[in-house]
Parts: structure tokens; sequence; C-alpha cells
């Protein structure tokens, strides 16, 4: 007889911008019960995990461009609203589910799913955690995470603070597992292109001044200008209309229209590992970028000109060795970074990137097979916990206090018609004009 073929595991990734798509289903893929499926599809796709996406309507979700440019493939990929999105893990069956959202959105719906849940004898293990570095509100995103079955902490670092917090509320902190950034790859850094290639890698909200956006602007241009034999490229994460995990206001496409820049100064899009395979300076404020270009070992510069500040995420790599300014650039200074530091944030480029994702594997599936099936969800703040301020957070979700849809919810029964679709089409554009072009102005009025 031949031998039977082994149930393909089912793993649903819920995310609600281009960035934690690419972590969410990235993860998944890394974390997917039996062989590792790593970074993209299998060739023997029938023997690994189908992988269901669902992105979250809201104002980051990503347009067809922006996931064509993260490169992350699912078997199935669709919007929905979050009732829709608890509608469909009512009546489907997963063994894997991570939950790639804002804090406010991983608590609406882990409410929510043990709400939908709570008749049910069996339910996906439920995962999710940060995109990279976490560098503010720590506690309040935490115990927004809380009641995963794993909050996944991408470095050591971060493990050892994420179950100081739960531990330091009282709360249950073996949900705490370490894993390490799930797009960390490529191949390393043997040497200078040519021609000599600086990146600079943007952020969409790090700094949001204007002034402080066209200081950098006109930095890397200038640069530019003193080594007319290198390529200086502005990496951008999205285009002008288009949001990210966070707005950009100022996007530096429109600065540098007003500019005269020199011909082997450039702007581009496309994914960021094909970007650093022809890069041999990574200049950035704070973006993961820096740990992406550290783990393979390209020469990384944290830049200091605008202060190292909380406020920038800059603080974050105090003591990587990385930190300089524009001036020690161009006078021709590279940091070297701190190698102990380094491994602290999970960028092993030891060689044992590869195993960074077993003892997360591993605890899935002793959870799989836990006699009984798993425990219902419970998250640290409940009404009792937080009555002041869990129902405001289920109520953007059009969830009630208990985790059921409140009155006048986004049906979830049927796809919008062809009307429904274009008004809601008008109706995103003229939010994004209102938070690109309208709320700064009003902004700028105010401080008159």
């Amino acid at each position: 007889m031949p031998a039977s073929t082994p149930k393909r595991p089912r793993i649903a990734v819920l995310a609600d911008s281009d960035t934690r798509w690419k972590w969410g289903a990235l993860t998944a893929r890394r974390i997917a019960p039996g062989p590792s499926m790593e970074t993209g599809p299998r060739e023997d796709a029938q023997v690994g995990p189908v992988l269901d996406g669902f992105l979250l309507r809201g104002r980051a979700t990503p347009t067809p461009r922006q996931l064509e440019e993260v490169g992350v493939r699912a078997d199935s990929l669709r919007e929905v609203t979050a009732v829709e999105f608890l509608r469909t893990m009512a009546e489907e069956s997963y063994d894997l589910l991570v939950l790639s959202l804002v804090g406010g959105g991983v608590q609406a719906m882990l409410h929510g799913l043990k709400r939908v849940w709570e008749n049910r004898a069996s339910r996906p293990v439920v995962v999710t955690g940060y995109v990279g570095v976490v560098y503010e509100k720590l506690t309040d995103g935490l115990l927004l995470r809380h009641g995963a079955d794993l909050v996944l902490a991408n470095s050591r670092q971060d493990a050892n603070r994420f179950r100081a917090v739960y531990e330091g509320v009282g709360a249950d902190a073996s949900s705490v597992t370490e894993v390490a950034l799930p797009f960390l790859g490529g191949a390393a850094y043997e040497g200078e292109h040519d021609p000599y290639t600086v990146v600079f890698a943007a952020q969409p909200s790090v700094p949001d001044s204007r002034r402080d956006r066209t200081y950098l602007l006109n930095r890397l241009v200038q640069h530019a200008r003193r080594h007319p034999e290198r390529e200086v490229l502005l990496k951008l994460r999205s285009k002008p209309g288009e949001h990210t995990t966070h707005i950009e206001e100022l996007p530096y496409q429109k600065l540098a229209q007003r500019l005269d820049p020199p011909a082997n100064f450039r702007l581009v899009y496309g994914n960021m590992g094909e970007v650093l395979d022809r890069t041999d300076l990574l200049v950035t404020v704070s973006s993961t970028a820096a740990l992406e270009s550290l783990h393979r070992r390209i020469p990384t510069v944290v830049l200091t000109d605008l202060g190292i500040r909380e406020a920038l995420g800059n603080h974050h790599f105090v003591g990587s060795g990385c930190l300089a300014s524009w001036d020690q650039l161009d006078a021709g200074h590279r940091p070297v970074p701190n190698q102990e530091w380094v491994a602290r944030q999970g960028v092993v480029a030891d060689g044992s990137y590869e195993s960074a994702f077993d003892t997360a594997r591993e605890r899935i599936a002793k959870l799989l097979d836990r006699p009984g099936g798993l425990p219902p969800l419970t998250p640290y703040y409940t009404p009792v916990t937080a009555p002041g301020y869990l129902p405001g957070i289920l109520a953007r979700h059009h969830l009630g206090p208990d985790g059921t849809p409140l009155p006048g919810a986004p049906a979830a029964d049927r796809e919008p018609g062809p009307v429904r679709q274009i008004v809601r089409r008008a109706a995103r554009g003229a939010y994004r004009h209102g938070v690109q072009r309208v709320a700064p102005v009003i902004r700028r009025m105010g401080e008159l």
C-alpha cells in the first residue's frame, strides 16, 4: 500500500499593514508545525502547511503594489473586517493563528476569539509578537498582547524584558518565547561593489518634522555630490497615498521634488533584502533595516545628527557601536558593531539563525498534542481588571465588552456590492488625503 499523505497543517495570519503582513507570514512559515517553511513557498508545497492570509480593513491595509513588494505568498489572501474574521474563525478549523496587529487589535481579537470558540472542543494555537525593535510603549503593548498562547520576542533582551513586565503585574509570563526576526537572511557582505553604494533606509514617521526630514534629505544629497563615484540611494517604504505601519505625513518624494540632486542620487522601492544585496553602507535613523544589515555584516550606521532620543528610537542602539553622524561619515568613519550587543538583539550572524525558531516550533507542537485540547484564551485585561480601558479597545473593532459583535457591526455574511466597493474606495482615499494633507495643515495652524 502507498504511504499515506500526512495532513497539511492549516495556518491563518491576520495583519493590518504591509510590514505586519511580512512579519506575520514569514513568522508563520518559520514556526509552522512540521518542517520549517523558512522564507518562501516550498517546492514540495503539497507537504507544507496551507497559509491563509487575512488583511484587517483599515487605514494601513496594504495595496497590491505593497504586497507584491513584500513578496510573501499565501494560498489565499483577502481583506476582512474584525467581525468577518471572527466569523471565519468560528466556522473554519486551523492549527495555528498568527495575530500580526497593533496591540489594541490583538487584544480585541483575543476577546473576540475567546467568545467564538467558547463552545468548540478544539482551537488553534494563537501566536502574536512585534514586527521589529520594541522601543516605545513596552508595557502597554505587552499587556494588550497578553492572552495569546505564545508572545514572541525577537531577541534575548526582549524576552527578558517581556517576562519582567508580565511578572511585575502578576500575569502569566510562560507565553513569552524567544525567537529572532523572521526576515533576516541573505548573502553575507563580501566586500565593496562597483559602484560603491550608500543606502539611506527611510522611515514613515521618524523623524516627523519637515525640518528634520529636509535636513536628512539634504545631507544625503550632499554626500552624493561629495562622492560622484558612489551610488547614493534613498530607500522608501511607500509611495504617496499608501500607508504602512506608521502614517507618513511628509513623504520624502515630495520633499525631493524641490531639489536638484546629482545623477548618482536615486529614490528606490522594492524588497529591502534585494536592496541590501548591493549595499556597501546602510544608513538610517532607527529602522529595523539596520538589524537586517548587521545580520549580513554590512557596514551599518545609526545617525546621531538629530540627537539620541527615545522619540527617534535610535536610543535602542546605544551600545551597538553603530552610532555616528553624517559629518563623521563624510570624513571616512566606519563604525564597528559591538558583537555582544548584536547577539543580544537576535541578530545571529554566527550561523545559528536557522535554529532560532526551534523552541517556538516545539512549544506549538506540544500545545497541539495537549490532551483534551487547549484551554480558553485568558487575556490579562478583562472587564474586572481594566473596566475603563478594555471596552473602548473592543468597541473600536465593533465588539462589546464580552467580545460579541455590537449591533450595527459591518455585515459579515456577504461580499460588498459594486456600489459599496466604490464608496469604500472613495472613503478610504478621502481619509488618506485628510491624514496626509489636511491634518498637517491644521496642526501647523494650531502652532501659530
